[in-house]
């Protein structure tokens, strides 16, 4: 009923800039929070960034600096731009979103956290 759809990922060297989109879908009332995690190799998932639907942002005090958190309510859509990438930004890139959704056969609004399927980002040395 909802889904979430990464876009952006690729190939970069270090230095370089790349931006990630997460466009949410469904039936949805309305999103909270929504952020990104990344998974890197042989790594436990963690977390990028998050922000609030007023705006309010946090970032892992290895991006801060770097990268930008954004989102366009009316679209659903949350954005991370990534500057001045490291080797060690090299993961797959998950966009999360907390959110609350109608779910027409029980006739109900549930409060639900929704993962996209990812994005890879590769930066080379």
């Amino acid at each position: 009923q909802v889904q979430l759809v990464e876009s952006g990922g690729g190939l970069v060297q270090a230095g370089g800039s790349l931006r990630l989109s997460c466009a949410a879908s469904g039936s949805i009332l309305s999103i909270s929070a929504m952020g990104w995690y990344r998974e890197g190799p042989g790594k436990q998932r963690e977390l990028v960034a998050t922000i609030l639907t007023g705006g309010s942002t946090n970032y892992a005090d290895s991006v801060k600096g770097r990268f930008t958190i954004s989102r366009d309510n009316a679209k659903n859509t949350v954005y991370l731009q990534m500057n001045s990438l490291k080797p060690e930004d090299t993961a797959v890139y998950y966009c999360n979103a907390d959110l609350k959704v109608w779910y027409s056969a029980t006739w109900e609004a549930r409060e639900v956290s929704s993962w996209g399927l990812g994005t890879r980002v590769t930066v080379s040395s």
